[in-house]
Formats: C-alpha cells, structure tokens, sequence
C-alpha cells in the first residue's frame, strides 16, 4: 500500500486479520484511556501470531491479578469430583474420598477402594498398611495380666513352700499332701499358661495356647477331684460300724492320670484334624486387623471345655454331698465354694468370650483363667496356711479330726 503497509490475502482472497489487543485503563487523572497491551497477526507463522508486549494489564474493578475463568476450583487428592445437576461440566463438587478409599490425582473423577489389608491414610490420598492388633506384651493390658499371671503362680510356690515346711503337721497330712503338691503344681501352670495367650499369635503359640490350657486345667479338676473323692471316702470309712475302704494312693494315682489323659487325647485329636491357626480378621474392624487364633474346630474347642466343666460338675455335686461333714473338717466346703467360683467365671466366659472384639476376646480368656486359679489357691488353701501361720494351736490332730467325731470313737 501507499502508506506502507503490507497487506495479505489467504487462498481464498481475504484478507489476514490482524488486531490490537487494547485495554480500558485509568490514567492519574481518571480519565478512561485505550493501552494496547498485544497483538493478532495471522500472517505470521504458528506460535508468532500472538504477541504480548508486558504492560500490566487492569481488569474489572482496577484488580491486577487476572481472575479465573474456572467454574470450580480443582479437586486435590483425596477429593473427587461430583458433577453438579443442571450446571456445566466444567462445574462440579469436590466430595473427600470414603474411609478406605483414596485419590492421588488433582481432578480426579473416582475414587479407588484400598485393597483389604490396607486403609487409607488421614488425607485420603495413599493407601497405608492397616494397624494390626494383638495382645502384647508392651501395651498396659497385657502387662497388667502377665503381671497378675506371674504373682499367681509365685503366690502358688510359696503355699507350696509352706507345706513342704510343715508337712509332718496334721492339716497338712489330712488334707493329703500328694494330691495337694500335685494341685499346687497344676495351679502354678495354670497361672503361667494364660502367659501363651499373651503376643502375636503365631502357629505354635495358637496350638499351644489352648492345649495347655485344657490339659492344665483337667490336671487341676482332676486333682479337686480326687481330694473330694479321698475326703468323702475316708470319713465314711472313719465311722463306726462302717467298712467302706479308703481311698488307696495308687488308686487316687490312676484316677488323674485317666481323667489328664482323657483330655490329653481330645487336644492331640483336635491337634491332629483341625488345630488352631492365626488368622486376620478383617471382617470384625474395617480400619485395623486383628490378629487372632481361629480355633479350627469349634467342636474341639467346646470339647475341652466342657470336659473341664464336667469335672468341675462332679468335684462341685461331691462336695455339695459331703458340706455335713464335721465342722472342723471343712475341706469339702472350701472345694464347695472354690467349685462355686469356677463354675460362676466359666459360665460368666461364655457370652462375654463371643462378644468380646479382637484382642479383649482374649483378655476375657486369660481373665477367667486366672479369676478362676486365684478361686482354687484361695478357697482351697487359703484357710490351711492361715491355721497353719496365724493359728497353729489349731494345727493338731485333735482340732482336725472334730468332736463329733471324737465322741463317735
């Protein structure tokens, strides 16, 4: 052109476009003035079209910080994005991911569900191992119970210390001291077993933990059980007029070996077709596992249990017969009320042991077999030591054979 200004046609004839990018600014006297902050030049190749040339632009208002041109702000992770009804797409909700669930993209439009042994982290944007829960031995609960377990079983050796000491005395030949060093023992492994309960559970510890809970505990029943026997016994063969033998040593000898033994098959065969296993429960808790031993065969498991209540019955039913022995001849009635005791826990165990989540299950367990030791120890010994250290005026043959008895000869 005349003025010098090229001009340029496409293909078709027309011209190029080319256009000022003016902007509407104030000057220092308020007035509205027109600054050409860029330009359009189509003729130029791509990527030179467009040229902007630095001077600050003012939007609506007089702002300098360009504003958006979003509908919605971006979703971060841990956000998903929920479409909004009746509005652009370009405008949505961002709704935080469910528990379990994450995100870790910035928009995302789903979340992703954390695979079973994980959980999602506090901003919901990884998945991170879940929190596995057992029984152990650094949390107060199971230093307080191993605590309790360990006093137990000491408190056990010093009563048989005790009448290891004084077993030329005679409440500690009428209470017949095999049986009762051979309970005394029993207790004391009844006290250290509940210490297998205590820890991660592992394939022997789950084996281990409920066999020697059953055959300790049917070794102790059957223990009561012969002392009740012995008891009954050689008072009706004291008698006058009576022939009813005593209660010989090998035949009390035989008779815990057979009722142990009983128990030692029903855990060996209970080991041997579905024994005790550590399982994850993930069902119970979904933000945690809970590290447990599945019993394996639930009929096992009752089995043992209601073998040890069987002896419990019968030692409880003796000794129930035998309360109108002489008063002073009252170890029947300490196996009464120490039979009382046992059944009470192990009946109180049952609903709580079913209802009881993850790790408390088992403290409700170790519960009950220490609640249920400490009953033995106390009702059955406790009265003895306390004639024997506090009231050995009492420890003679003449107090413990009774005046009915005396005036019966």
């Amino acid at each position: 052109m005349k003025s010098g200004e090229r001009v340029y046609f496409d293909e078709n004839g027309d011209p190029t476009a080319i256009y000022e990018l003016v902007n509407w600014q104030r000057d220092q006297a308020g007035e509205t003035v027109f600054v050409t902050v860029g330009n359009y030049n189509a003729s130029l190749p791509k990527g030179d079209q467009f040229a902007m040339n630095g001077i600050q632009i003012v939007w609506a208002d007089n702002p300098l910080k360009r504003p958006r041109s979003v509908c919605s702000d971006s979703c971060l992770p841990g956000y998903r994005q929920a479409e909004i009804k009746g509005m652009p797409v370009c405008c949505f909700s961002c709704i935080p991911c469910a528990a379990g669930e994450i995100s870790n993209l910035t928009d995302s439009t789903k979340c992703t569900q954390c695979s079973l042994e994980y959980w999602s982290n506090g901003d919901k944007s990884r998945c991170v191992p879940k929190v596995v829960e057992f029984l152990s031995f650094d949390e107060t609960m199971g230093i307080l119970l191993a605590a309790i377990s360990l006093v137990g079983a000491c408190l056990t050796i010093v009563v048989s210390l005790i009448f290891f000491c004084f077993r030329e005395t005679p409440i500690v030949k009428a209470s017949n001291s095999e049986l009762s060093f051979l309970l005394l023992f029993s207790l004391t492994l009844c006290f250290l077993c509940s210490l297998t309960f205590i820890g991660r559970p592992s394939e022997w510890s789950c084996m281990l933990r409920h066999t020697a809970f059953g055959i300790t505990f049917a070794l102790c029943m059957s223990c009561v059980l012969a002392k009740t026997i012995a008891v009954v016994i050689a008072f009706q063969a004291t008698m006058p007029g009576n022939t009813v033998p005593q209660c010989s040593i090998p035949l009390q000898r035989i008779s815990v070996f057979s009722c142990t033994l009983l128990q030692v098959v029903i855990c060996v065969l209970w080991l041997a077709l579905a024994p005790s296993v550590p399982v994850k429960n993930t069902a119970h808790a979904t933000e945690k596992v809970i590290l447990e031993c599945d019993v394996g065969s639930a009929i096992g498991f009752w089995a043992v249990l209601g073998y040890i209540g069987l002896l419990a019955l019968l030692c409880f039913v003796l000794a129930f017969l035998a309360r109108k022995l002489p008063d002073n001849f009252s170890e029947a009635k300490f196996i009464t009320f120490s039979m009382l005791i046992f059944c009470a826990v192990w009946i109180t165990f049952i609903p709580a042991y079913v209802s009881s989540p993850g790790k408390f299950t088992v403290a409700v367990e170790i519960f009950a077999i220490l609640a249920s030791s400490f009953g033995l120890l106390f009702c059955i010994f406790g009265p003895k030591c306390y004639i024997i250290l506090l009231k050995p005026e009492k420890n003679t043959k003449k107090h413990i054979m009774g005046k009915s008895h005396v005036k019966s000869q």
